[in-house]
């Protein structure tokens, strides 16, 4: 767990709760059922208050932060009125947001500060459920969506790629431009090797190198269509060069490391890198 925030950190993020109203299979912090959101709502004051006025992007996590139901409504009041010129970046399955009155004190508190990253791990309801670990998880995080949507708050697509829903890549990719034309951007995502990503490897894990193809088609197509899209997490050698630009330096300084072998790469400055959380690195990194 973070502290302090830092003004040279690309990563200054409230941690709200463990808990989580789904339990998604490779899910790199699995939920705990702690009684944890007032102590963590007070610290989390405590560090706002604290913080550098300055600070560019404050983020919300857990767990799942809708969790914290009218408590998020506060801390969200609580950073516009101490950060007025921070924006607010929350972390969250979505499904919560299905309550349209709820969406609205939310995006009506946090102003126009707002953009709220969402997985959708499938355009198919089945595959994101299971994903997902939780029923009707796909309908209610849809409905947030669009809720989201129709009060004007920015929607960030997160799509955590797995061995499960990697063939699926380019059909997601139309789904989004045909359905969701009105997310800010979309942002495929490698996996951390921990957590529930190592307990259910066998069934989920993928290395980047064996989906490059579809993450390539996928990447290419939103660009085709105009849409803002994103790589997250993924070394640059290990995806086509014609999606580099896409890239981002996305993994947080905090857990951020490189290989020996990375420090002869001419990439190096503007990758990723790997996870230093992650119990072992990807298969074929190699100098550029």
């Amino acid at each position: 767990m973070r502290g302090d925030f830092r003004i040279d950190s690309n990563d200054n993020t409230l941690f709200t709760t463990a808990r989580c109203n789904n339990n998604c299979i490779m899910c790199c912090q699995p939920p705990l059922n702690n009684d944890d959101i007032d102590e963590l709502f007070e610290r989390n004051i405590a560090i706002i208050n604290r913080a550098p006025k300055d600070i560019s992007v404050v983020g919300i996590s857990g767990g799942e932060p809708t969790l914290l139901g009218d408590r998020l409504l506060d801390l969200i009041k609580h950073i516009r009125q101490t950060l007025p010129d921070s924006d607010i970046h929350i972390l969250s399955n979505g499904r919560n947001f299905k309550d349209i009155d709820y969406t609205r004190r939310v995006v009506e508190v946090a102003d126009d500060k707002l953009f709220v990253g969402i997985p959708l791990h499938s355009d198919y309801y089945k595959d994101h459920d299971i994903i997902a670990g939780a029923k009707e998880a796909y309908n209610e995080t849809m409905a947030g969506i669009f809720n989201l949507a129709a009060f004007g708050a920015a929607i960030e697509l997160r799509i955590v790629i797995n061995k499960l829903n990697y063939m699926r890549l380019p059909q997601m990719a139309d789904f989004i431009q045909k359905n969701l034309p009105f997310v800010a951007w979309t942002a495929f995502m490698a996996m951390e090797h921990i957590g529930h990503a190592v307990s259910n490897e066998r069934n989920i894990w993928i290395e980047p190198i064996d989906y490059a193809y579809q993450l390539e088609e996928a990447v290419l197509t939103l660009a085709q269509w105009r849409k803002e899209v994103a790589v997250y997490n993924v070394p640059l050698c290990l995806i086509p060069g014609s999606i580099h630009p896409y890239a981002q330096k996305s993994i947080s300084d905090w857990k951020n490391k490189y290989l020996p072998e990375c420090d002869q790469c001419s990439l190096k400055s503007k990758c990723c890198g790997l996870f230093a959380t992650s119990k072992k690195p990807f298969n074929g990194i190699f100098p550029q």
